[in-house]
Parts: C-alpha cells; sequence; structure tokens
C-alpha cells in the first residue's frame, strides 16, 4: 500500500471479535479498567529540545534528525536559478538559489509543500499542497521572488495528480476524481481565462505523463498495477484517446519525453523484457527501438528542450550512475564530481542545464549542476549536517540472500563500526511494496549504528530493481511467501555470524508496517520487538478503505476483495487474525488524516493488543497524514523509537 486510500470502513470481522473474546476469557482479570482506544495518553506531547554537543562520539538522536536535505529540483527556464523543496524551517517548502551557489531564498510560508515546478516562460512556479498530510492537493501560483500569489484550484475533498504545464505556459493539465469516488478523470485548465474543461473521462488511475510540445495532445498513463501501466495518446481536439503500445505481459512505461518536433519521445520501459531500458517510441511507424538495455534497470531519462542532450539513471544495485548522450555528435559524456549514492536528474524547461540530486550515507541530499556544453559540474546546495561529521556515517553492504524456496532475495547491510560482542540487529522493511532499500542517508538508522545496533535493509520479493520478475513474485497467493523472506532473513544472520541474530527487531512503514505486524504475530519468536509506522492490520478493512489510487491497483497486487475466496484468503493474511500469538512488545505510530492506509488499520491493532493484556506504545498524531513531515513531529516519534529499541535489544550487552 503505498499510494493512496480515505480509510472509510472501521468494521472488525465477526469471526476476529469471538476469537478475541475467547482469548480474554483466558486472561487474569484487569486490575484496572483498560482505557478506551485511542484516548489522550497516546497523542503525542510536545518534548524539550536537546541536542547535545557537536563532535560527541556517541551524537544525540536530533542531531541526526536535524541533518537536512535539499531535493525536488525544478530549474529556471534560463538554467540559472534553481528552486527545490527542504524541512528547514520544520515543514518541507519551497526555496530558490542561483544554479551556481549562493544564499537561498525561501518563497512558500504555508502548509507543507507536496509538488512544484517551473512554468515554462519563467513567470510562475506551481506548487501544491495539502491540508494536514490528507494528500488533497489544492494548486496556486507563486512569482519566483515569492512577492505574489494566486490561487488556481484549492483544497477539497477530491484528490488531485499534476500533469504539468503546456510548452507555451497557458494551461495546465491534471486528473481528479469528483465525477465518481474512485475514478480519475483528466482535466485542463486555462490559466488566463479560468476555463477548467474535463476532457477525458477516467476508469481507475488514469493520469497525465506529458504534454506534446504543440499543445495539441496528451500522453496518459492508466494504472495496471503496482509496477504496470498503459500508454494513451489522447487529441485534445478530437476527444480521442489511443492505446500506444501492446505488451506481452503488464509492463511499465515511464518518464515520457518528448522530441522537439513531436515525432516521437524517449522513455523507460520493460516492455516485453524484465529490466527497464531506455527506449524511443515513434509516433509514425509506432515502433519502439532500445536506446539502452542494461540488465540493470535504467530508472529515468529526461531529454533537453533542444532535443540535444540526453540524460538518463541506471539502478545498479540500489546506487545510481548517471550517463549522457550528445545525441548530435553521437558521443557519451562524462558527468564529473558526483558524489555516490542515489541520482535524480531534471532538465531546465529551456535551457540544456541539468540538475541532479544526490542522496547517499554521507550526503543526505544536494542538488549537483551540470551544463553539458561546458562539461562542468557545480554544487548548487550544501545543506547544514548539524554538527555531525558524515564521513563517519556507515556505508552498507549489499548482500543476496537464499530463501527457502531457492528464490535469492537481497538486502544492504550495515554494521557498526568497532569491535567488540556481536551487535543486535533490526531488520528494516521498506514500503511498496514495489519500492527498493538502497543506500541513502536514513537519520535513525545511523543513529542506532553509533550505539551498537546492526542493520539489515531488506528487499524481500516484491521489491524493485531486481527486475520484473522479482517484483511480481509476491502477487496476489504468494503475498505470504514475502513473509517468510524476513524469516529466511534472519536465519541467513544467524549463519553468515557477523551480528547477534537472537536480539533482533523488525521496523517499517506503510507495506513495511504491514509486514511489521505480519512479523509479531506471524513469526512471534524470531522478534523481540517491532515498529509499525502507518501499515496495515487487516487487509479487508483496508482494501474496502482504499483511496481511488490506491484502488486502481490493489486488485491486479493483492486480488478481488468482492470475490469470496479471495476475502478467505485476505482474512488469513491479516496480522490481526493471528493478534493471539504476539508474544513481543510494539510500538505503532499513525497519522489521523492518513489517505492511504487508514488511521482505523492501527487503532483496532493497538485495540487488541491492549485487550489481550500485550505491551504496546501507541504515537497517534491528529496533524499527520501517511508518514511524519513535521520536524517537531519527527523528533518525538524518532527520539521515542530509538528509545524503544535500545531498551528492547540492549546493544552492548
Amino acid at each position: 500500500m503505498f499510494t493512496l486510500p480515505p480509510g472509510q470502513s472501521h468494521a472488525f470481522p465477526v469471526s476476529h471479535i469471538l476469537n478475541l473474546a475467547a482469548a480474554l476469557t483466558s486472561l487474569p482479570m484487569q486490575a484496572k479498567p483498560i482505557p478506551p482506544t485511542p484516548n489522550d495518553a497516546d497523542i503525542p506531547k510536545p518534548v524539550a529540545e536537546e541536542v547535545g554537543l557537536a563532535g560527541a562520539s556517541r551524537p544525540d538522536i536530533a542531531r541526526f534528525l536535524k541533518v537536512r536535505t535539499a531535493g525536488a529540483p525544478s530549474l529556471s527556464p534560463d538554467g540559472t536559478r534553481l528552486s527545490f523543496r527542504t524541512s528547514i524551517t520544520g515543514t518541507p517548502q519551497i526555496w530558490t538559489v542561483p544554479s551556481a551557489g549562493g544564499w537561498p531564498e525561501q518563497i512558500t510560508f504555508g502548509e507543507p509543500i507536496t509538488t512544484h515546478t517551473w512554468s515554462p516562460d519563467g513567470e510562475w512556479i506551481l506548487y501544491g499542497c495539502d491540508r494536514s498530510g490528507n494528500e488533497r492537493e489544492g494548486y496556486y501560483l507563486v512569482a519566483p521572488d515569492g512577492s505574489k500569489e494566486r490561487e488556481l484550484l484549492a483544497p477539497s475533498e477530491v484528490f488531485r495528480a499534476f500533469g504539468g504545464f503546456s510548452r507555451d505556459s497557458k494551461r495546465i493539465a491534471y486528473s481528479t476524481t469528483g465525477r465518481t469516488p474512485d475514478d480519475f478523470d483528466v482535466h485542463i485548465l486555462d490559466l488566463s481565462t479560468g476555463e477548467d474543461r474535463r476532457v477525458l473521462e477516467g476508469k481507475g488511475g488514469l493520469y497525465v505523463a506529458a504534454w506534446r510540445p504543440d499543445g495539441g495532445a496528451l500522453v496518459l498513463t492508466e494504472t495496471k498495477g503496482e509496477d504496470a501501466n498503459e500508454l494513451s495518446l489522447l487529441d485534445l481536439t478530437t476527444g480521442k484517446a489511443e492505446r500506444i503500445l501492446e505488451a506481452k505481459e503488464p509492463s511499465a512505461y515511464g518518464d515520457v519525453s518528448w522530441r522537439p518536433d513531436g515525432s516521437g519521445f524517449y522513455l523507460t520501459t520493460d516492455h516485453d523484457r524484465d529490466f527497464r531500458g531506455l527506449a524511443f517510441y515513434e509516433v509514425a511507424t509506432r515502433a519502439l527501438s532500445w536506446i539502452e538495455a542494461p540488465q540493470n534497470d535504467v530508472e529515468a531519462c529526461e531529454l533537453s528542450h533542444d532535443g540535444r542532450w540526453l540524460a538518463w539513471v541506471v539502478n545498479e544495485g540500489g546506487a545510481s550512475v548517471v550517463r549522457m548522450r550528445d545525441l548530435t555528435e553521437k558521443r557519451d559524456l562524462t558527468i564529473p564530481n558526483l558524489p555516490e549514492g542515489m541520482h535524480g536528474i531534471h532538465f531546465s524547461p529551456r535551457s540544456p542545464v541539468l540538475a541532479i540530486t544526490t542522496n547517499g550515507p554521507r550526503v543526505p541530499g544536494d542538488i549537483w549542476i551540470f551544463d553539458p556544453r561546458t562539461g562542468k559540474t557545480a554544487r548548487a546546495t550544501s545543506s547544514s549536517t548539524a554538527g555531525l561529521d558524515l564521513t563517519q556515517c556507515v556505508i552498507p553492504q549489499h548482500v543476496d540472500i537464499p530463501a527457502r524456496d531457492g528464490i535469492v532475495i537481497h538486502g544492504l547491510l550495515y554494521l557498526p563500526k568497532g569491535g567488540g560482542a556481536k551487535p543486535p540487529v533490526l531488520m528494516s522493511v521498506h514500503g511498496g511494496p514495489t519500492a527498493q532499500a538502497r543506500p541513502n542517508f536514513a537519520a535513525v538508522h545511523q543513529y542506532l549504528l553509533t550505539r551498537g545496533i546492526a542493520i539489515l535493509d531488506l528487499n524481500f520479493r516484491g521489491s524493485t530493481g531486481y527486475g520484473k520478475a522479482f517484483a511480481r513474485l509476491d502477487n496476489l497467493r504468494n503475498r505470504p511467501k514475502a513473509v517468510l523472506d524476513m524469516a529466511d532473513a534472519l536465519e541467513w544472520l544467524r549463519k553468515d555470524g557477523r551480528v547477534d541474530a537472537s536480539r533482533a527487531a523488525v521496523m517499517g512503514g506503510s507495506y513495511g508496517g504491514y509486514l511489521t505486524y505480519a512479523a509479531v504475530t506471524q513469526l512471534p519468536d524470531l522478534f523481540r520487538c517491532g515498529v509499525s509506522m502507518v501499515g496495515v492490520s487487516n487487509w479487508i478493512t483496508a482494501l474496502e478503505g482504499a483511496s481511488p489510487q490506491l484502488k486502481a491497483s490493489d486488485r491486479l497486487e493483492y486480488g478481488n476483495i468482492e470475490d469470496p475466496e479471495d476475502r478467505k484468503f485476505f482474512e488469513q493474511l491479516s496480522p490481526i487474525t493471528h493478534i493471539k500469538n504476539l508474544r513481543s512488545p510494539i510500538m505503532v505510530i499513525h497519522g489521523a488524516n492518513d489517505p492511504r492506509d487508514p488511521v482505523s488499520e492501527s487503532d483496532q491493532f493497538v485495540r487488541a493488543v491492549r485487550e489481550l493484556g500485550g505491551e504496546v506504545e501507541y504515537l497517534r498524531f491528529p496533524d499527520e497524514g501517511h508518514g511524519i513531515r513535521k520536524l517537531t513531529n519527527r523528533m518525538i516519534t524518532y527520539r521515542r523509537v530509538a528509545a524503544f529499541l535500545e531498551r528492547m535489544l540492549k546493544p552492548g550487552a
């Protein structure tokens, strides 16, 4: 569950209630009544902010959380200024800075910013924001110097997905629910007249991938599962949408980047192959030709406005390699002075200047600028490291782990520095499930490493980055195998011998939150404790309450909630069904406004644990959604998480 439900059903299956009642009769009488869930004690309270001394050998977690990042770059049309998002003030806001580096200026000051982009004519920066994490965006224009703003679409109860500016900057495209609660229609908003026109009625998850350069058509993408979609070309004159590519099996198509003459576009795709490659689609012949087809995923591509420079990013074991080609002179370029880590790319709308984001264990998130005309790279942002020496951060080792059925799963193993006794280990499980554990800067991981706790960041089956076949190994009835992957990974750690696998914890968010619930209820003897953030505890209530964006992919990824046999399977898959097996303490974290995995998922799990007499800490934030965005809330959350894990795992013991 990585992309969006407003949580409607709080239903608790009758069978669960009967099982729970039976279990309760076998427990001793409680000394005092159990408080309701949620209650006031579950609402986190502000804490005193202490950061400790800079240069300490064991820095306080506050310093790790205060490390700043800069991301989501969008360049001005001439490439001389860069807009980006950073949470330096406590929430994500838009800042601008000269591309060559300099003093940044903040230009937004309200709700956390969820998206932004510079208009092709340079007059405005469009941004989106929601209300307290509910992911129902409104759209606004702000002048690049922040001196004036204009509301385009106010936040409401509908979901929206921004689809970009036309190249003349006169119109924007977006998708939105509203006509029905579950289907996205395509709209075009004229910025001069305010006319908002629905140009196509959609079904399920339908979004705008790109404008054709002449503004006469849109490339649309329709969700076909967690890791697949279909492309179509919508003619804005006739209103006709035509399918672009037919594959033998569901495939992914992304990063549509048109040639200036509209003859075709570059894209990333795994069309009829296991890994995503770099390809070109020619409109006249409807033919797809491969530019690069490595045995790794090409995860991003962009073409410069003039069609000369093509850039792309290759995922090699989680790390990124940025490539660029001069299509006019037919030669590859070297991009110098990029730190190791994960990279993203973004061209200016009207100049061949490329912004490159970098995030790695020792570079938490900053932006570099590359100009292919000169071959020079410059660092545009230098985010604060909060007094930490990031050269001391641990770089992980990529490991391959055999599962019981012969499949090889993967992970990133972080080992604390120094010798001594074998360290306890935290197994981190990512969201998605179609995501990937990658060597980025993880503040809590690096803090725990200084405390003597090892980390295995697990890429269980269903993760991306290892080919399409691997990403689909957990689909439908294969879902329980991903739970067993956690047991097999722990057994591998035991045999490997570098950590103390008898002192293990599990932690994850979103789908990783579900896996955490599953680990402590279905593998109850393996983990000393768990930390679940915004996770699913009951697949029946979660799928019934899914948001329109999630419903578009859930049926292909999980199954049909309306099918009786699938429904039985979902009941057995649900951690709440196995709650009586829970023996480990657990910490649960959720935002009350979560539109993806409703907060009722955690409410019902915590309530059941308390009624069974188990040990649970609950942090239920009234001003957050699917994750914790505000710095003050992050401080509360991860200070509690760190204390909980240290108490349970006893590093150094």
